[in-house]
C-alpha cells in the first residue's frame, strides 16, 4: 500500500475528453515505494505542482491535498506532460531513498549459474558487474557517491536503477520485477 506519491501532472479543469457536466480536477501521481501510477481527485481549492510529495494513505486526517484515489492507471493513461515528468520523478525518488537502492547493490546475488541479478540493470554488463562484486568484497557501499568512486566504470550509480524502474513501469509484460510492485 502506497502512503506517499509524487505528482506527475495536475489538471485543475479535469481531463479534456470528459463531459462538461463531469469535469473535476484530476492529478496523476507515482507511488513512492511500489511505483504504482494513480489518478487522484484533489480536495477543493488545492493547487498542486509536478514533483510535490503528497500523502495518499489510509489515514484521511493526514490527507491535506487529496480527497481520494480515483483509480490505478497504466502508463498509457498518463498525459504527455506526466509521461515527460516520469523519469525526473523516478530519479528524485531514487535519490531521496538512496539507502534502499544501495542495499540492492550490496546484497544482489546470482539468479542462476550464468546470470547475476546486477545484470538485470540496463547498461550494466559483466565487466562492470564484476568490478562491483570485487569492490563489495572490500566492504559495503555507503551511498551512490561511494559506489561511483569505487567503481568508476559505473558513471552514475542511480542511473541503472532509474532505467530499470522506468522499464518496469512501461513494460506491462515483464517476467521479473525488481522494484515495481504490480
Amino acid at each position: 500500500m502506497e502512503e506517499y506519491a509524487y505528482v506527475l501532472d495536475f489538471l485543475p479543469q479535469g481531463l479534456p475528453n470528459s463531459s462538461f457536466s463531469k469535469k473535476e480536477p484530476i492529478c496523476f501521481a507515482l507511488g513512492e515505494n511500489e511505483f504504482k501510477l494513480f489518478e487522484l481527485v484533489p480536495r477543493a481549492n488545492v493547487n498542486l505542482a509536478s514533483g510535490d510529495r503528497i500523502y495518499i494513505g489510509k489515514n484521511i486526517s493526514l490527507r491535506k491535498e487529496i480527497d481520494h484515489v480515483k483509480r490505478r492507471i497504466a502508463v498509457e493513461d498518463l498525459t504527455n506532460f506526466a509521461n515527460e515528468e516520469l523519469e525526473f520523478i523516478v530519479s528524485e525518488i531514487v535519490k531521496s531513498n538512496q539507502n534502499r537502492y544501495i542495499n540492492f547493490y550490496n546484497t544482489a546475488g546470482p539468479i542462476s549459474l550464468k546470470k547475476h541479478l546486477l545484470e538485470e540493470l540496463p547498461g550494466l554488463g559483466k565487466k562492470t558487474m564484476n568490478e562491483i562484486l570485487n569492490e563489495r568484497k572490500k566492504g559495503d557501499f555507503k551511498d551512490f557517491e561511494d559506489l561511483d568512486a569505487r567503481v568508476p566504470l559505473l558513471k552514475g550509480a542511480e542511473k541503472p536503477i532509474v532505467a530499470r524502474i522506468l522499464l518496469e513501469i512501461k513494460d506491462q509484460d515483464r517476467r521479473h520485477y525488481l522494484f515495481v510492485t504490480k
